[in-house]
C-alpha cells in the first residue's frame, strides 16, 4: 500500500514600530508589579514563581496591558497575532467566543470550520484567566499582562496544555490608593451602515489599610457588517411565510442588512485582603454575556435569487444564525509565606453556557435529504446546538523561597467538569405543509424535528506534580520536572430521529474511561554571559481520552470504532538562545515535536454525529525569532518571524458506515495538509509599542 502524507511549510511574520510621544509600553513592558526595570525585562509567574522574562529558559513571551490599552485592543485575535509562533483565526464574535481557535506551532489537525459547540476533543493550547482554565474567547479589559508558553506545559499545567499555553493576568486590587477611569469609543466599521458604541468604567477603592475592591464593567455595542439578501419571510410561529397553495407555494424572500450585530456585557468585581507580608487573598468573580445577531460569513460567486454576484459583505443563507452566551469565573486566591516557601491554594469555578442556530438547507440540499422527507416547495433546515460546561477546581502549590543551590515547586490539582452539549434539528414549516398533505392520506411523518442529540460527560482529575532547579554554579542550571494524572471520564449519550420514531427508538449510549500516566521534563540551561543564555528543552504535553458516546447498534448505530479515543501526547525537543544587550533584547528557538495518536474532530459516517477519532503520528518542526528594541526616548520596534513545518506523518483512517447491517470496515483518507491550514503567510503593523 502507498502511503500518502501531508506536509505543510507555513512561515509568518509580525512588526510593530511605534513612536511614542507620551511614554509607551509594549510587548514587553509590565506594571509596576510585575515591575518592568530595563528595556525588555518583565516579570511574570509562568514557572509558578516570579521571574524575569530573561531569565525563563525555554520560550515565553509576554505583552503588558497597558500597551493593549494604548491600542485599543481588546480581543485575543489581535493581541496573540503579534507573537512568533502563534496564530489565531478571526471567527468573529459569535465563533471565536465557543471555542478556542489559537494554534502554536502548527500543533492542530481541525478544521477551521468547527466552531458552532465545543467538540469532544478539546483545544491543543490551554488557556487561562488567572488560574482558572477556560477554552472560549472573553473581551481584553483591566489585563495586567498575556502570557504566552509555547511548546506543551504538562508538568505545571496538566491537560489540555499540548502545543502550550495563554495566560490572560488580569489587574489585581492596589492598596496604594482610590482611582477611577471612565471612557468610551465611537466609530464605524468599513461595510457598516450603523456604528459602535464600547462604554468602560474602571474602579479601584482602598477600604482601609488592608483591603481593596476593583471594579470594571463595559459593554460593546456593534452594528454588524454582513448583509443577508435573501433571507425566507417567516411568519408569527417562525414558519416560511405561504402566499398561496400550502403545496405548491414557493417561498417570500426579505433581506437583512448588517446582521450581525454584536451585545457584549461584561464585568469583573474582585477583592484583596492583606494584613500583612505572609498572608493575602484575593477574591474575583468576572461575567461576560454575548449576543450576536448573525454569524460573520459571505458568499461569492452568482446571487442565483436576486441575480448577479454577491456583494463584499453579502451571505447566501436562508435564516439568520443568531447566538447567545453566558461565561462566569470566580477564584479564590489566598497566599501563606512560611518563610522557606510559598504556600498558594487556588480555588477556582466557571461555567460556559450558550446557543446558536445553524442554517443546514445547503447540507440538505446537496445531499438530497429535502426530497427524502417529501420536498417542500420551500425547503429549510435548521439546528440548534446548544452547550453547558462547568468546573471547579483546586490546586494547592508549594514554591520555595529566594535563591537556594535548589529551588523547587511542588503542588497537587483536582478538576470535576460537567461538559453537557446538544442539537435539535428541524425542517423549519413542514408542520403545515405535513397537514396539507395528510388530507390527502399522503402525510407519512407527524413532526418537524429530524433530529435529537444529546452528550453528558463528567470529567474528573486527581494530579501531583513538581519541578527542581539545580543550580550547579553562576553558569550551569538543571530543571527537571514530573506530574502524575489519573483521571475518569464518564459519559452518557442518547440520538434520536424524531421524524422516524415510529420506525426505530432512540440510540443510546454509555461509557466509563480511566487513564493515568506521568509526564517529565528536563531542561538544561547555560549563562554565556550575565546577559545571554543557551538552553535546551525536552518536555511532554498530553490532552486526555474520552467517549463520543454514539450509538453502536440499532436503527442509529455507527461503527465501534467511533465509540471512544485515545489520549493523544506529544514530545518536544527544544534548543534556544535568548538574551539583551540594553537596547536589543533576542531570542532565537528550534523546535522538533513527536504528536502521537493525534485527537481529530470528525463526524461519524452514517449520521454525522460529532466525534473524535485519533490518527497514528504526526510531526512539527521549525523555528522562531524575536527582537525588540529601541532606537531612541521615543522610538521603539520589535520583530518576529516563524517557520513551522507540520506532517501527518501516517495517513488517518476514518472508520466506514456500515448501513442496513452490512460488514464493518476501514475507509482510508489520504491526509491532506489539514495540520496547518489555519497557519497562513501574514504581515501585520500592531499598535503596540515597545519600553
Amino acid at each position: 500500500m502507498t502511503t500518502n502524507h501531508a506536509r505543510c511549510q507555513k512561515s509568518a511574520i509580525a512588526l510593530a514600530v511605534s513612536s511614542v510621544l507620551a511614554g509607551g509600553s509594549g510587548i514587553a513592558g509590565a506594571q509596576d508589579t510585575p515591575a518592568a526595570t530595563a528595556l525588555g525585562e518583565v516579570i511574570v509567574t509562568a514557572t509558578r514563581r516570579e521571574q524575569a522574562i530573561q531569565d525563563i529558559p525555554f520560550n515565553i513571551s509576554a505583552i503588558d496591558g497597558e500597551a493593549l490599552e494604548k491600542a485599543h485592543i481588546i480581543d485575543a485575535v489581535d493581541a496573540l497575532r503579534t507573537m512568533a509562533g502563534v496564530s489565531v483565526q478571526d471567527r468573529g464574535y459569535r465563533n471565536s467566543g465557543v471555542t478556542s481557535s489559537i494554534v502554536i506551532r502548527g500543533i492542530n489537525v481541525d478544521s477551521g470550520t468547527n466552531g458552532d459547540v465545543p467538540l469532544a476533543a478539546p483545544p491543543t493550547v490551554a488557556t487561562y484567566v488567572d488560574n482558572t482554565a477556560l477554552y472560549g474567547n472573553f473581551i481584553l479589559k483591566d489585563v495586567e499582562r498575556i502570557e504566552v508558553l509555547r511548546g506543551p506545559q504538562g508538568t505545571l499545567y496538566g491537560s489540555g496544555s499540548l502545543a502550550g499555553n495563554v495566560r490572560y493576568i488580569m489587574k489585581k486590587p492596589d492598596l496604594g490608593g482610590f482611582s477611577g477611569e471612565a471612557s468610551a469609543a465611537f466609530g464605524q466599521t468599513d461595510g457598516s451602515d450603523g456604528y459602535n458604541f464600547n462604554p468602560d468604567l474602571l474602579l479601584n477603592m482602598p477600604l482601609g489599610d488592608s483591603f481593596a475592591v476593583r471594579l470594571n464593567a463595559g459593554m460593546i455595542d456593534n452594528d454588524g457588517i454582513v448583509d443577508y439578501p435573501h433571507l425566507y419571510a417567516l411568519d408569527s410561529n417562525g414558519d416560511p411565510v405561504v402566499n398561496g397553495n400550502v403545496l405548491t407555494a414557493t417561498p417570500v424572500y426579505t433581506s437583512k442588512e448588517d446582521a450581525d450585530d454584536v451585545d457584549i456585557k461584561y464585568g469583573r468585581i474582585s477583592a484583596l485582603y492583606e494584613p500583612g507580608d505572609t498572608f493575602n487573598a484575593q477574591l474575583s468573580y468576572q461575567y461576560q454575556k454575548d449576543e450576536i445577531g448573525a454569524r460573520r460569513q459571505v458568499t461569492s460567486g452568482d446571487d442565483l435569487v436576486n441575480g448577479g454576484q454577491y456583494g463584499d459583505y453579502e451571505f447566501g443563507a436562508i435564516q439568520l444564525e443568531p447566538s447567545d452566551r453566558k461565561v462566569q469565573l470566580a477564584g479564590l486566591e489566598m497566599e501563606f509565606d512560611l518563610g522557606f516557601a510559598t504556600l498558594t491554594s487556588s480555588t477556582s469555578y466557571y461555567k460556559h453556557k450558550g446557543s446558536g442556530i445553524s442554517d443546514n438547507s445547503g447540507v440538505y440540499a446537496r445531499n438530497g435529504w429535502f426530497a427524502f422527507y417529501g420536498s417542500s416547495p420551500r425547503p429549510i433546515a435548521q439546528a440548534e446546538r446548544f452547550y453547558d460546561d462547568s468546573a471547579t477546581t483546586q490546586e494547592l502549590r508549594l514554591v520555595s523561597n529566594g535563591s537556594n543551590k535548589v529551588d523547587w515547586t511542588v503542588g497537587a490539582y483536582y478538576t470535576d467538569q460537567d461538559y453537557d452539549l446538544g442539537q435539535n434539528s428541524y425542517l423549519v414549516g413542514y408542520i403545515p405543509y405535513l397537514d396539507a398533505l395528510d388530507w390527502y392520506g399522503l402525510a407519512p411523518y407527524s413532526t418537524n424535528q429530524d433530529f435529537y442529540f444529546r452528550r453528558d460527560q463528567n470529567y474528573d482529575e486527581t494530579a501531583i506534580f513538581g519541578e527542581a532547579t539545580i543550580h550547579f554554579n553562576d553558569q550551569w542550571h538543571l530543571t527537571l520536572g514530573g506530574r502524575y494524572f489519573d483521571n475518569e471520564v464518564d459519559v452518557d449519550a442518547v440520538v434520536d430521529v424524531p421524524i422516524y420514531s415510529v420506525f426505530a427508538p432512540p440510540g443510546m449510549a454509555s461509557e466509563n474511561i480511566t487513564d493515568d500516566d506521568f509526564l517529565v521534563k528536563a531542561n538544561l540551561a547555560y549563562d554565556v554571559t550575565a546577559d545571554s543564555m543557551l538552553y535546551a528543552t525536552f518536555s511532554q504535553g498530553y490532552r486526555h481520552a474520552g467517549s463520543n458516546a454514539v450509538p453502536t447498534s440499532g436503527k442509529y448505530g455507527e461503527n465501534p470504532a467511533y465509540f471512544t479515543f485515545d489520549a493523544d501526547t506529544l514530545d518536544n525537543y527544544e534548543i534556544g538562545y535568548k538574551g539583551t544587550t540594553g537596547n536589543l533584547n533576542y531570542a532565537v528557538s528550534v523546535y522538533y515535536a513527536d504528536w502521537d495518536n493525534p485527537q481529530l474532530n470528525t463526524a461519524t459516517s452514517n449520521w454525522g454525529f460529532f466525534a473524535a477519532i485519533n490518527g497514528e503520528s504526526a510531526r512539527t518542526q521549525g523555528f522562531e525569532v524575536e527582537l525588540s528594541g529601541r532606537l531612541s526616548d521615543r522610538f521603539s520596534y520589535s520583530f518576529g518571524y516563524t517557520y513551522a513545518d507540520s506532517e501527518l506523518t501516517d495517513d488517518v483512517y476514518q472508520p466506514a458506515g456500515n448501513f442496513y447491517g452490512g460488514p464493518l470496515y476501514i475507509d482510508r483518507v489520504g491526509a491532506d495538509g489539514d495540520g496547518c491550514r489555519e497557519r497562513p503567510r501574514t504581515w501585520s503593523m500592531p499598535r503596540c509599542a515597545t519600553r
